[in-house]
C-alpha cells in the first residue's frame, strides 16, 4: 500500500495512491494516520478496507503536489557502505559492523523540488531506500524490527564531496540545504520486502546507478538492531540504508550533478523520485 502527503489547494494531507487517484485519510472516522499507526497490521487493512470499500473522497493525482513523507525527522541516521558493489567500487574492506553518519532533518524536500547545487560544490547523487521508525524502540532483537518500522521510501542522499572529504567526515557536506529529497510515496505492509528490490538513479535519463537491495551488506533487521543499540529511535526517524555502485565521484572521468540536470532515484514498489538540480 502507497501513502503519500500531498496538498491539493489546501493544508498538507495523507493519503492513499493508486494508479490514478489518491483517496483521502482525512474522511477516516479517526482522521489521519500517526507513523505509529502504521506499524499495525490490522490498521493497515481498515486502511485497504476504507480504499476498497469506496468510502473516501479522491483527488485526482495529476492536480495533487506531492510531498515528503517525513517533512522534519527527528533524525536522519545514514549507512555508508551497505552495497557490495559501492564498496568494490572504492576499494573498500567489507566492514564488519555498519558504517553510521547523520543528515541534518532540514535537509529533506519534496518530490519535484530543486536539489540546490551550492556554487563550488562538488554534488553526487546516492539513490537510497529508507525506513522510516514508527513505534519508539531501544535495544531491538533483529525479529523485532519490523513491527517498528511505519513504511519504506526513496531518499536521495545527496552529497557536497568537497565538503565531506576536506572535512575528513561526512555531517557538513551531507547537510547542506535541499539535500535530502525524499518520497514520492511510504511504502507499508508486509507485502513489501525491503532486502529483495530494485534501485535504480538517472541523471537526464541516463542511468548511473542500477542495483538491487540483495547487495546489502547488512540487512534491514540487521542495521536497525545495530543502530538501536546506541540510540533511542523515535517515530519518524529516518534510517537510510545506504547507495550501490555508480556514483559520480569514483566514476572515471568523475561525473557529478550541474544545475540544469534531472535526477531520477527510482525503487521497486516505491515509485520515482525526480528533482531538478538549480543554481544556489
Amino acid at each position: 500500500m502507497q501513502l503519500v502527503r500531498y496538498t491539493c489547494g489546501g493544508r498538507p494531507a495523507w493519503g492513499v495512491k493508486d494508479d490514478t487517484e489518491i483517496h483521502a485519510l482525512a474522511d477516516l472516522p479517526a482522521g489521519e494516520p500517526s507513523y505509529q499507526d502504521l506499524t499495525n497490521q490490522n490498521y493497515c487493512n481498515q486502511l485497504r478496507a476504507a480504499v476498497g470499500n469506496g468510502t473516501l473522497s479522491r483527488v485526482d493525482l495529476d492536480d495533487a503536489n506531492l510531498l515528503a513523507p517525513v517533512p522534519r525527522p527527528p533524525k536522519i541516521v545514514c549507512a555508508g557502505l551497505n552495497y557490495l558493489d559501492h564498496a568494490e567500487e572504492q576499494d573498500e574492506e567489507i566492514p564488519d559492523v555498519p558504517l553510521l553518519f547523520s543528515k541534518a532533518p532540514t535537509t529533506v524536500t519534496n518530490p519535484n523540488s530543486p536539489i540546490v547545487h551550492p556554487g563550488d560544490e562538488q554534488v553526487d547523487y546516492e539513490v537510497e531506500l529508507a525506513a522510516v521508525i514508527g513505534r519508539t524502540a531501544k535495544d531491538l532483537e533483529e525479529s523485532e524490527v519490523s513491527d517498528h518500522i511505519a513504511g519504506y521510501t526513496v531518499l536521495n542522499d545527496v552529497s557536497g564531496r568537497s565538503a565531506q572529504f576536506s572535512d575528513g567526515q561526512f555531517f557538513r557536506g551531507k547537510s547542506y540545504d535541499t539535500f535530502s529529497p525524499m518520497g514520492p510515496t511510504l511504502v507499508t505492509g508486509s507485502d513489501f520486502d525491503p532486502n529483495a528490490v530494485d534501485v535504480a538513479l538517472r541523471v537526464d535519463g541516463e542511468t548511473k546507478q542500477s542495483s538491487n537491495t540483495e547487495e546489502f551488506i547488512f540487512t534491514i533487521p540487521e542495521l536497525i538492531a545495530y543502530i538501536s543499540e546506541t540510540m533511542t529511535l523515535e517515530p519518524g526517524d529516518v534510517i537510510s540504508t545506504g547507495t550501490p555502485g555508480g556514483v559520480g565521484i569514483f566514476r572515471e572521468p568523475t561525473d557529478l550533478l550541474e544545475p540544469g540536470q534531472v535526477c531520477e532515484a527510482e525503487i521497486e514498489g516505491i515509485g520515482t523520485l525526480t528533482n531538478p538540480v538549480v543554481s544556489e
